[in-house]
């Protein structure tokens, strides 16, 4: 036996008498052994942990444990899922310690501003532990709440590497401004923009979702939109003594998953040729097919790619110290050639005791990170180039021109070979605290958290480009270089009181100040005739002094918090929370810079009230309820300001450069503000065996910030104004459950349901606001209107084909028509088929959200798989127009195989051809069903015996073997139907559902290993 004492500040004449105090205590431990259990068998790994230090051990397969401890000692035993249990030791050697299983609602949570247990929160917390984000590895932290957080959707917007995701809690608020959540890292407030790529998984503890206003309101402005809380591990259970060292390493590899039908190189020519002969020109392919290139373009441009990751974490605890230091390496290709992302990533955690009333600490997070930004576009190169088009030239150089639209051709190999689009980012994230417990109850705390964040991206495109030569027009080079500087802090403090009065009476008082300042500078310069590839983007001065292009900006904004938070709680029966905050930002002009948020929330524990002692089914029983506002600033910097745009004049003749007001000033812009309610019911049931949450919420928001049309003679059409309202409303369900638990097997289940009702009411006295998505497909295809939701897509009623000439001339129809061709719907009776005649389509919003889980484990080993999916939204297919309508100059989805044709005049398919008469507008074939149904991952891992197979001094080790995006089940044409063409910010913001053969989503196997010593 050894005993280990940290002793600080020690005086030497004292060190005899404090040694001999030390041997002597020694003599009073024991050896003390034991079985923890539960009411079926052992409970493998269990903490048996001695009260009041950090010394410890966890108990083998067989619930055995063995450690040395005082008489005097009481022994803290906890197993997660299990209500922890002190005991006593006095003289005892041998324990039987029997667990009870816990519950849900016994949870420690993570709020605005602190923690409290699950059973004590009055607001909507959604929480995702570090088991589930580690369960399958991902480049970032936002990919693995998809489908496991009940009220929160989340899109992956695309595959790339690094690629981001759409994440809307509980609907969108905003039309103009993001919908996106708040994110919070370790306290530091982050915005919502951080590149979560930053953050490396392994590192993150929990991650908790604030929903409702009772939640959110402490975060007043920024909070209207949801709060994501990230926090990172520390050295507490690490043990004492040597430190804990943990290594993750995991080789994965990405495949290209199943792609849309298309019509073979075969029948693309016979499609090509049927369409040129409909419009009386010469076919492109005379001869026989098999006299043409048979170039499979995807194949060309997209391949298997590896995934590598190596993290290293090193932690530890004594009493006045506990640290949590990790790096991380991730390497991760893309399966379209010229894209990835490399990443390295240091961390370092730190907190200290330095007295009985001050603690202090840090956390640091440095990243650096290079992006392979890609050379071709997915869908517009590999998915939409005809399989007839030359790679080379006969000379054995890069084809530069398609013959049969007779213009230049971007050759994605030639891309690949001879353009550089690269990003390097530098990313330091930190924060700082000192706290102070001036008396029993009381806590002043304080952090300063600085960020710097540098990118730089390079740009260059050879002059040697074979689009350019094709056509004896050798333009240069051209090279860009851009760089994005930012910089900002955040200061808060805060003051809590705590304090229990009476015999039945706790209260709980936080008030506190937050100060955040940002700057950005943007600085790019752009260069264009380079005639040398060889300096590329590194000497912008090698080109044409007259095209070059220099141009700068800066950004920076303030904000400047006061906040306030009351619990209070009344027997352990009734609890009632009270949030204020007032938030004053620089964006706005005087007078409407600041604003206040108010919530109100209370809970009801029904299960301790008297007349629920005897029954058995809820174990817990909680009701709740919240009232509150929010706000959303919706607004960049300077948008009250008018705008100085560059407008040339003439003088004596002469062009001289000029100013002119680009955009009206509105110094009347003021905050969107979201007001939300609340109700939810809480059970655990069975023993704890059972957990059920529903909530039921309605949220309206007000003062939308909208472009409003404005008299012309104000020398502007339109104006941003503080006019329009919508509203969600919906519910959520989560239930997890413990189906089995027995010493040698147990399976454990989750299901998270919601579903969200989103409705614009008002939009500034306008009936609809048309938004452009497409302007090849025209207006009116995605549009806001009062009492639907945000948006719709709108087009024509898409009736199939005409049959006959006597049809034509039955209608009525004015507009150009033709047998076998396009039949859209004139509703008006004007004889035309125009936007006058559209109607609603469908919606990106679903009807419901699911995510399903079970785990199961037997022995040593564990399996889980996880199902997560939508119902009732649409999505609105970009491709329609070029790979359904359109002319035989671009691939052609499979469905044409049935087209019309004179053998088949029956078919609702248009003839080839036919689009050069009708056009094509926006219609309801390009509206598909977006429901799917994904198994997202599937894990099966070993635990390793580490103590019966000889490991010494190996506290864990796991293999495992996992599968993530292995099966999709969805109808629309592009098969995958969660891209975002438009991303998450700007249009994306809330023109969700389009789909245009985005980057896919890879199938990925990965095979891994975790070693904790």
């Amino acid at each position: 036996m050894k005993t280990k004492l940290t002793l600080f500040k020690i005086k030497t004449k004292v060190f005899t008498v404090l040694f001999a105090l030390v041997t002597l205590s020694s003599w009073s431990q024991q050896t003390v052994s034991g079985n923890v259990s539960d009411e079926e068998g052992p409970l493998p790994g269990a903490s048996v942990i001695v009260q009041g230090t950090t010394r410890g051990t966890t108990t083998d397969f067989d619930g055995n444990f063995t450690i040395e401890a005082n008489s005097e000692d009481a022994l803290q035993v906890s197993y997660i899922g299990y209500e922890p249990q002190s005991i006593s030791i006095g003289n005892q050697t041998q324990l039987n310690i029997i667990l009870k299983a816990g519950n849900k609602l016994d949870e420690v949570v993570v709020i605005g501003y602190g923690t409290t247990k699950k059973s004590d929160l009055t607001g909507s917390v959604s929480s995702v532990s570090s088991d589930d984000i580690t369960q399958v590895p991902s480049s970032r932290v936002d990919q693995v709440l998809q489908g496991r957080a009940a009220g929160v959707q989340v899109t992956q917007t695309s595959g790339a590497p690094g690629a981001g995701t759409a994440i809307r809690v509980r609907g969108g608020n905003s039309i103009t401004g993001s919908n996106e959540p708040l994110w919070v890292i370790d306290g530091i407030v982050v915005g919502t923009n951080f590149n979560l790529n930053n953050i490396n998984a392994s590192d993150i503890k929990s991650i908790e979702i604030l929903k409702d206003a009772s939640s959110i309101a402490i975060y007043g402005s920024r909070g209207a939109n949801g709060v994501v809380l990230v926090t990172t591990k520390n050295g507490l259970g690490a043990g004492t003594g040597k430190p804990e060292i943990s290594v993750n390493i995991f080789t994965s590899m990405q495949m290209l998953p199943e792609l849309p039908d298309l019509l073979s190189q075969e029948e693309q020519i016979a499609f090509t040729n049927e369409s040129a002969a409909f419009r009386n020109v010469s076919e492109p392919f005379p001869n026989d097919p098999s006299t043409y290139p048979n170039n499979d373009w995807v194949d060309l441009t997209t391949g298997p790619a590896p995934i590598y990751n190596a993290d290293i974490s090193l932690s530890g605890a004594s009493e006045n110290v506990n640290y949590y230091n990790s790096i991380a390496y991730f390497n991760q290709e893309g399966i379209v050639k010229s894209t990835g992302i490399e990443k390295f990533i240091f961390r370092s955690n730190l907190d200290l005791k330095l007295s009985e009333k001050v603690k202090a600490g840090f956390r640091i997070n440095y990243s650096r990170i290079k992006n392979e930004n890609g050379l071709t576009s997915f869908g517009g190169n590999a998915f939409g180039t005809l399989r007839t088009q030359p790679v080379f030239n006969n000379d054995g150089t890069f084809n530069g021109f398609d013959e049969v639209i007779g213009a230049p051709f971007n050759n994605p190999l030639a891309n690949f070979a001879l353009n550089t689009n690269e990003t390097f980012t530098n990313n330091l994230l930190s924060t700082a605290y000192l706290e102070y417990q001036p008396a029993p109850g009381w806590i002043i705390r304080s952090t300063f958290s600085p960020e710097f964040n540098n990118t730089k991206q390079n740009r260059f495109n050879s002059s040697q480009l074979p689009g350019n030569l094709a056509i004896g027009v050798p333009d240069g080079g051209t090279a860009s270089v851009r760089t994005v500087a930012s910089t900002g802090w955040n200061n808060e403090n805060t003051v809590q009181y705590n304090t229990d009065f009476g015999e039945d009476h706790s209260l709980t008082i936080l008030g506190g100040a937050s100060f955040q300042k940002v700057e950005t500078e943007i600085t790019e310069a752009e260069a264009a005739g380079i005639t040398s590839d060889a300096t590329g983007f590194n000497n912008l001065g090698n080109s044409d002094p007259i095209r070059s292009i220099v141009s700068s900006d800066y950004t920076g904004f303030q904000i400047a918090s006061f906040f306030g938070r009351i619990n209070y709680d009344y027997k352990d029966k009734y609890l009632l929370t009270l949030v204020g905050r007032s938030d004053g930002s620089s964006v706005f002009a005087p007078g409407n810079k600041y604003e206040f948020y108010p919530s109100i929330a209370g809970a009801w524990k029904i299960s301790e009230e008297e007349f629920m002692q005897d029954q058995t089914l809820f174990k817990d029983l909680k009701l709740r309820a919240s009232w509150g506002r929010s706000g959303n600033q919706a607004i960049g910097p300077y948008r009250t300001l008018g705008v100085l745009t560059e407008a040339n004049t003439t003088l004596n003749g002469s062009e001289v450069p000029g100013l002119t007001l680009g955009r009206p000033a509105n110094p009347n812009l003021q905050w969107e503000t979201t007001t939300s309610l609340d109700i939810a019911l809480e059970a655990s049931m069975f023993n704890g065996r059972l957990f059920a949450e529903f909530n039921y919420y309605e949220k309206e928001t007000n003062d939308l910030l909208l472009d409003v049309t404005i008299p012309r003679q104000t020398g502007f059409t339109s104006q941003l104004q503080n006019v329009g309202a919508l509203s969600n409303k919906g519910w959520e369900l989560l239930l997890t459950s413990t189906n089995i638990s027995k010493s040698d097997f147990s399976w454990n289940s989750s299901v998270a349901l919601s579903s969200n009702d989103n409705e614009i009411l008002d939009l500034g006295g306008q009936e609809f606001i048309d938004v452009v998505v497409d302007p090849i497909i025209g207006s009116g295809n995605t549009r806001l209107i009062v009492g639907e939701s945000v948006p719709v897509y709108t087009g024509l009623n898409y009736l199939g084909t005409w049959k006959s000439q006597e049809e034509i001339d039955a209608s009525g129809r004015t507009d150009p028509q033709v047998v076998g061709g396009s039949h859209f719907e004139d509703i008006n009776g004007d004889g035309i088929a125009s936007t006058e005649d559209n109607v609603i389509l469908g919606s990106p919003i679903p009807d419901l959200i699911f995510g399903i889980e079970n785990s199961f484990s037997y022995k040593n080993l564990d399996f889980s798989f996880f199902f997560q999916g939508t119902v009732g939204n649409e999505v609105y297919n970009l491709r329609m127009r070029n790979h359904y309508f359109n002319r035989g100059e671009t691939v052609k989805f499979g469905d044409l195989r049935d087209r019309w044709t004179v053998n088949n005049p029956t078919s609702n398919i248009p003839r080839a051809g036919a689009d050069t008469v009708t056009n094509t507008p926006s219609n309801s074939e390009y509206v598909e069903d977006g429901s799917h149904l994904r198994l997202k991952t599937v894990r099966l891992a070993y635990n390793f015996p580490t103590d019966k197979i000889g490991l010494d001094g190996v506290k864990k080790a796991t293999i495992y073997l996992s599968g993530a995006n292995l099966l999709l089940f969805s109808s629309t044409r592009l098969i995958e139907p969660e891209a975002s063409n438009f991303g998450r910010t700007g249009l994306g913001n809330i023109a969700q559902g389009y789909l245009d053969a985005n980057y896919p989503n890879p199938r990925v196997i990965t095979l891994g290993v975790n070693v904790t010593f």
